[in-house]
């Protein structure tokens, strides 16, 4: 699996929120094309790469009784926010508890101070890239780990399970993960995204979402001339973010299952400006309540810009799969059961994001999310313990015995 894994990884697969695209970058699929390879190779005779960039495979059922299709499920792409190429994954073999500098960047380190979940690591080996890149365990860990459970049910024939869909996707860390996916032709009854940070963890809940986008208009004219004419966008548009509560709202004064309001990006100058803002919350009306207080603060701001015009528009992007999955309590249990047979205790929780699951559930695949060992993702600082990828190998394989053992006769 950790073969796989840094094969993976060294593969450019970060896709790009800029484009337009379907997947947003092509280069995506060379990852893709080498799961088709690799899933022929040991033995699936369906998987196919289809225009979009999604990888679709099957296990076949070798049981005799009536199991649902189950579908695991990955993404293949890395985050925008740190470089994807060139990645040189580096094993620190026996860790000692100490700080990880990493090789070709000494402004990087790991510190196990910062790092809590490190100092539960001591004794185990822990990739990283080298300083100069992200790894990209967010998600070829997960990636990795499906193929090593298809390898292992492929090569043990005398193992019963039921049938397994496979599912790789693009542009999941872009939120389009789950756009183009053909629900119908995946044709599973439930799923689970492999994407999960911490050992034993697992959740069923995720963040709703939804975006704002606000346009600011100002009125432009030559600054030499401007005196009661000009009305700066760019102003408007600093007073407005300005304006907004410095210990409370945002991603870095809240945690729990607090929700925030996050100025995403910005962009514009005097004429007009574009900012664009994320609005979290784990209940879906909570997001109508920030979105009004977000406009209460847009127009009290701008009774100081009399002729500056603005628009403020929202887009839903996700909601709480829990929502869903809360209607099929045997999709939780069974994950649940999975872990503690690998031997691990089970850390339930809430994510506060989204997956490619929280989009999944709401085109009628429930679809949580179990750990894959990933650590301080989307950054050069990001880790993830070998140990830990095996253990979630054996769990997705415990969790496709325990479809078959509840199975109907």
């Amino acid at each position: 699996m950790i073969d796989r894994f840094i094969r993976y990884a060294k593969i450019d697969t970060q896709s790009d929120p800029h484009s337009l695209n379907i997947p947003s970058t092509e280069k995506q699929k060379n990852l893709s094309r080498l799961l088709v390879e690799e899933l022929n190779s040991i033995g699936i005779e369906d998987a196919e790469l289809d225009d979009f960039g999604y990888v679709y495979a099957t296990i076949p059922s070798n049981s005799e009784k009536n199991i649902p299709t189950i579908c695991l499920c990955s993404h293949v792409d890395t985050s925008p926010e740190s470089s994807g190429a060139d990645v040189k994954p580096t094993i620190h073999e026996n860790y000692d508890g100490s700080v990880i500098q990493l090789p070709n960047n000494p402004e990087v380190q790991i510190d196990p101070a910062e790092h809590l979940e490190l100092r539960t690591k001591v004794g185990k080996d822990i990739i990283t890239s080298d300083g100069t890149t992200l790894l990209g365990a967010d998600n070829k860990a997960g990636v990795a780990e499906i193929m090593d459970m298809a390898t292992y049910f492929m090569s043990n024939p005398d193992v019963k399970h039921g049938p397994v869909r496979i599912l790789f996707t693009p542009d999941e860390e872009i939120g389009r993960g789950a756009d183009k996916v053909d629900i119908e032709k995946l044709g599973a009854k439930y799923g689970y995204t492999v994407d999960g940070e911490a050992l034993g963890s697992f959740e069923d809940e995720t963040f709703s979402a939804d975006m704002v986008i606000v346009n600011i208009n100002g009125v432009n004219t030559h600054p030499g001339f401007a005196k009661g004419q000009l009305e700066s966008a760019l102003k408007a548009a600093s007073a407005f973010i300005e304006s907004l509560p410095n210990d409370s709202w945002s991603p870095e004064t809240t945690d729990q299952r607090e929700g925030f309001v996050h100025p995403y990006e910005m962009n514009g100058g005097v004429e007009s400006m574009e900012l664009i803002f994320i609005i979290r919350s784990f209940e879906d009306a909570d997001l109508k309540t920030y979105e009004d207080q977000l406009e209460s603060h847009l127009k009290e701001v701008m009774k100081d810009f009399p002729n500056c015009k603005y628009d403020l528009k929202v887009s839903k992007q996700y909601r709480n799969m829990k929502n869903v999955i809360d209607g099929c309590p045997q999709v939780s249990e069974f994950a649940v059961e999975a872990i503690e047979r690998t031997g691990l205790q089970v850390r339930k929780g809430s994510i506060r994001g989204g997956t490619d699951g929280s989009k999944l559930s709401f085109m009628g695949l429930p679809c949580p999310n179990i750990f894959a060992g990933e650590h301080a993702f989307h950054s050069k600082m990001e880790w993830a313990c070998v140990q830990d990828m095996q253990q979630a190998v054996e769990t997705l394989v415990n969790l496709v015995k325990i479809w078959e053992e509840k199975g109907e006769e």
